[in-house]
């Protein structure tokens, strides 16, 4: 076990099958190109519990996000099971509702209103009024009502991902899937949906499983990370207590460099 400053044990032992909400057992997951056969992950296994801010990270290839598409109901895995309330996965359900990385995921041709309402309405039979009540409530926690009846095209990138975290919310899921949502914003906008996203979790105390391959955003963002090896994915080590890490006093800093250091120890891999 390697402890840092921030008192965060980087450690291959894994949280209490019996508390979890969320079970990966030794899941391996492939998928075909033209020419060739993909083992994406390879027994992986780790335990999400309610309220964890739980980040996949590990450098690009190793799975992370066919992961999060296997925990989402979206792939089988050839080996190993994935259970939500001791519930095995095999379809996508509205129970883990996925927020993607593209900013065109809602429906130009609906306000954001419409889009945040439209799952509730399909999907969970709730009457137009109580959905469009609802939808108001997320929109307004992510700091969108004065945009409530405006399009998709007429809103920045930020914006957009507010959208959709609002539609993702409203489910009031079990789990939120977030598959790298502010990798394609600016700097100071990705930082301040950083921010926005802790500041939901506060208010909310929601579940969400993050996928990252950024260091900095993945100390930031989680209590928990798993570090995935690079292809194909395998467990290298769990860094827990992470909301302990602290940039004032440096901590944060050095966990970064601990974690840097093991991902990217094996010769001939890079950043």
């Amino acid at each position: 076990m390697l402890r840092t400053a921030t008192k965060a044990p980087v450690q291959s032992g894994q949280t209490d099958k019996v508390s979890a909400l969320l079970t990966v057992d030794n899941v391996t997951l492939r998928y075909k190109t033209p020419s060739l056969l993909v083992t994406a992950t390879e027994n992986v296994s780790f335990n999400v519990c309610q309220s964890d801010r739980f980040v996949l990270l590990g450098p690009s290839g190793c799975g992370k996000s066919t992961l999060l598409k296997a925990v989402g109901g979206y792939m089988k895995p050839v080996s190993g099971s994935i259970r939500i309330n001791g519930q095995i996965v095999t379809k996508p359900g509205p129970d883990r509702m996925m927020v993607f990385q593209e900013f065109d995921q809602l429906m130009p041709w609906k306000t954001v209103l419409q889009n945040v309402m439209f799952p509730l309405v399909v999907a969970r039979k709730l009457p137009e009024k109580e959905a469009e009540e609802v939808a108001r409530k997320y929109i307004e926690k992510v700091k969108l009502t004065r945009a409530l009846d405006s399009y998709p095209h007429t809103l920045s990138g930020g914006m957009k991902q507010r959208v959709a975290i609002a539609r993702g919310m409203a489910m009031q899921p079990d789990v939120l899937l977030m598959d790298e949502p502010f990798a394609a914003l600016d700097a100071l906008t990705r930082r301040q949906m950083q921010d926005e996203l802790l500041q939901l979790w506060e208010d909310t105390k929601f579940t969400v499983i993050f996928v990252t391959h950024s260091i900095a955003e993945a100390i930031k963002i989680s209590n928990r990370i798993l570090l995935l090896s690079p292809h194909p994915g395998r467990v290298k080590a769990e860094v827990i207590n992470t909301d302990a890490a602290s940039v004032a006093d440096g901590s944060a800093a050095a966990l970064e460099r601990d974690i840097h250091d093991l991902l990217f120890s094996e010769p001939g891999h890079r950043e």
